[in-house]
């Protein structure tokens, strides 16, 4: 991507997301976001696309071997959820007291 205009994204680390594309499609099971890649348009969610990398032995680890960690998916791929609906959720960004927040649009409730 160009360094010129960095792409803005509603979802930050710590949200509630819900997967709804891909083998782990689950639209009632909230996860939760471990990192955002804003430079790659990615995001890595908690139990979402587990590969399994193999690990040499080094100084950290000194058995190496098999290991499951998390892959990131693109960022289309995830939606915010509304605990309030239940469910996948629109944002829309809004001011309030000189602060911008979001808010979802299926319940009108406030994103933390």
């Amino acid at each position: 991507m160009s360094n010129r205009f960095k792409p803005k994204y509603n979802i930050k680390k710590g949200d509630s997301v819900v997967v709804i594309a891909g083998d782990d499609k689950d639209l009632k099971k909230p996860r939760k976001v471990l990192s955002v890649i804003v430079d790659k348009g990615r995001v890595v969610v908690e139990g979402v696309n587990i590969v399994t990398k193999h690990t040499k032995p080094s100084a950290r680890n000194t058995k190496g071997g098999i290991v499951k960690i998390e892959a990131p998916v693109h960022i289309s791929n995830v939606m915010l959820w509304d605990s309030k609906s239940g469910g996948p959720s629109k944002i829309k960004n809004t001011r309030e007291d000189g602060k911008l927040v979001r808010i979802a649009k299926k319940s009108g409730e406030v994103i933390k």
